[in-house]
C-alpha cells in the first residue's frame, strides 16, 4: 500500500519561496521515481519535476532554474523548493510515485494535492 501526503502549500507574494513536502508511506512497494505535477484551475495537470531512485532529476522548462527537487530517503520524503514564485505558478501541486508493487507490478499513486497561491 502507498500513501502520499503533501504539505507546505500556501499563499505567498510574487518573488517569494515555498517548500513543498511529500511524505510517502509504503509497504511492499519499491519507489522508482517521484514526481511533482501541478494543475491550475481549468487547465490540465502538468509535469513539474521528478527525481529517480538513482538521484537523477528532470524539470519542465517553465521551472527555469527556480525550483529544486530533492529527497530524504531516511524520511521517505520528497521536497520541491520553489523560489522566485510567479502568479502563474498558482496551482494545486500533486505528488506522484511510480514504482513496483509486490504482486501487482508497475504502479502509480497520487497524493491529495496542496494549494499554492502566488498573489500580492
Amino acid at each position: 500500500q502507498v500513501q502520499l501526503v503533501e504539505s507546505g502549500g500556501g499563499l505567498v507574494q510574487p518573488g517569494g519561496s515555498l517548500r513543498l513536502s511529500c511524505a510517502a508511506s509504503v509497504t511492499t512497494f519499491t519507489i522508482n521515481r517521484m514526481d511533482w505535477y501541478r494543475q491550475a484551475p481549468g487547465k490540465q495537470r502538468d509535469f513539474v519535476a521528478h527525481i529517480t531512485s538513482g538521484g537523477s532529476t528532470k524539470y519542465e522548462d517553465f521551472v527555469e532554474g527556480r525550483f529544486t527537487i530533492s529527497r530524504d530517503d531516511d524520511k521517505n520524503t520528497v521536497y520541491l523548493q520553489m523560489n522566485s514564485l510567479k502568479p502563474e505558478d498558482t496551482a494545486v501541486y500533486y505528488c506522484h510515485a511510480h514504482g513496483w508493487m509486490y504482486g501487482s507490478g508497475w504502479s502509480d499513486y497520487w497524493g491529495q494535492g496542496t494549494q499554492v497561491t502566488v498573489s500580492s
